[in-house]
């Protein structure tokens, strides 16, 4: 299986430093800052990255698995919140929020639920991130 990397590079202290993220395959290069990362101003962060990764990855998995159980998905579109707070210890990711709407044909709602909980367990990206609470809001968009 391949290996996937991405590198980040940071100068200067931890408030009036920037840094940059590039992905190995040059899809995606972005700066970074404080401001970007704990205040809302513009540049990318390590959590938008993350939050990027698991709904690319549940939405995959979610079509794989509906696709062996012989369903046809059009689309499955998903949203992912990771929330980044401040505790004790310092600041740590303590919750993702994924959303996912869906068009798969010839489906009712108590077998996509059950595709879609098992794509939220399963997915690679969930599994990693298993030490954080993930809720999940699934709708079937279309069906039966």
């Amino acid at each position: 299986m391949p290996i996937r990397s991405a590198q980040a590079r940071w100068t200067g202290s931890l408030k009036d430093g920037s840094g940059s993220m590039k992905l190995a395959s040059g899809a995606y290069e972005g700066k970074y800052s404080f401001g970007s990362r704990f205040e809302e101003n513009p540049g990318a962060n390590p959590e938008e990255l993350i939050a990027a990764a698991h709904a690319g990855c549940f939405s995959m998995a979610l079509s794989a698995g509906l696709g062996r159980a012989g369903f046809s998905p059009e689309s499955v579109e998903t949203k992912a919140k990771v929330h980044l707070e401040k505790g004790d210890a310092g600041f740590s990711i303590t919750r993702i929020e994924l959303s996912t709407e869906a068009v798969v044909p010839e489906i009712d709602e108590a077998t996509f639920l059950e595709h879609a909980n098992g794509a939220k367990a399963n997915c690679p990206v969930s599994r990693a991130l298993a030490a954080v609470e993930i809720s999940l809001d699934a709708r079937l968009v279309g069906g039966a």
